[in-house]
């Protein structure tokens, strides 16, 4: 274990001022945007105050020296099934706090990420929960800049900022593989997102290709898709994989959303589900209980995420010395996967 790491303290006009080589008066103005200041000027202020991560403080003058009972909790997405339980994990754990989680959404983008975090941390909030542990730079010097606990969700596959709780993907998509094998399945497809930005889902691919490789199996045929997730898109893209490569005998999806598409799709053509094809997906969602087959998947822990993250900033649990809380992905087989005898 590495020795714990001090946290940084919070930036001041004096930091950009010295930075910036300009008054710290005329570094209020810039940042406030008020005054007669020159572009040349006003550049310089912006650009040093960006690259050391300053947000201003928007909290009145009296109060200055304080912090609000905020907790900022910024992830991609309101309508992925899998942040609900996040927020609740969250919620719960601060409900006896008196802090109080407020939820910013980046859509999957860094510049947005970037706008939510200098928006979050003007306020100077008590801590930060953030999805993901790839950042811009701008974003990441305004993270190590806070001066308060912040823990990266989800993942554990990197370096944190201060903390991370999550799971690992690589080793999620390698036990994925590991179980698809010894069920005796060898033509196998992948159907998932194309988003740059979702590295989680990346990193479950490059773990499930690295352990299908050394196994001497390559993975026969994959689709992507753009956006959302759905029902829909899972249909769409089981149709087409199978049309084009009929002889696979299984099929990982990114995710359950479009695992239980693929499987309804699979279903109503009377395919032998998991004899001829077997599916799997990854989240564990509660929308599989009302399928009319439970869809083998992975439970990525998410309340318990939410739970550790919170405890972590209200000062309930201290923080590891690492910084890393790596919670283990569990095998939920269904009905989807051959039984291994």
């Amino acid at each position: 274990m590495t020795a714990s790491r001090p946290r940084r303290r919070p930036l001041t006009l004096r930091d950009v001022s010295l930075a910036s080589g300009v008054s710290e008066m005329t570094v209020s103005r810039v940042l406030r945007n008020r005054g007669d200041v020159s572009a040349a000027t006003r550049e310089k202020v912006l650009n040093a105050a960006r690259a050391l991560g300053y947000v201003p403080n928007k909290i009145a003058g009296g109060l200055a020296s304080q912090r609000v009972n905020l907790v900022a909790v910024v992830i991609p997405s309101l309508s992925n099934l899998v942040f609900p339980d996040v927020l609740g994990g969250i919620s719960a754990e601060l409900d006896d706090t008196g802090l109080q989680p407020v939820v910013g959404v980046t859509n999957y983008g860094p510049a947005r990420e970037e706008a939510v975090l200098y928006d979050m941390i003007s306020w100077r909030p008590t801590g930060i929960i953030l999805a993901g542990l790839e950042h811009s730079r701008a974003s990441r010097a305004m993270l190590e800049g806070a001066g308060v606990p912040v823990v990266e969700i989800m993942d554990v596959d990197g370096t944190p900022v201060d903390t991370a709780v999550g799971i690992s993907h690589d080793r999620a998509g390698t036990e994925m593989a590991g179980h698809i094998l010894a069920a005796g399945y060898r033509r196998i497809g992948f159907i998932g997102t194309h988003m740059p930005e979702d590295h989680r889902a990346r990193k479950r691919l490059a773990g499930f290709e690295r352990a299908l490789e050394a196994a001497g199996v390559a993975l026969v045929a994959r689709e992507y898709y753009q956006g959302g997730s759905s029902l829909a898109k899972g249909r769409e893209l089981t149709e087409r994989i199978l049309a084009r490569e009929p002889e696979l005998d299984f099929l990982y999806y990114s995710n359950d959303l479009i695992g239980a598409g693929g499987l309804i799709w699979a279903r109503e053509r009377g395919i032998d589900i998991p004899g001829k094809l077997g599916l799997a997906g990854f989240n564990g969602v509660d929308l599989l209980d009302g399928l009319p087959m439970r869809l083998a998947t992975t439970d990525a822990r998410r309340l318990d995420i939410g739970r550790r993250a919170a405890r972590i900033v209200a000062g309930k649990d201290p923080r590891p010395e690492d910084g890393i809380i790596a919670l283990s992905p569990t095998f939920l087989p269904g009905d989807t996967i051959r039984s291994v005898r």
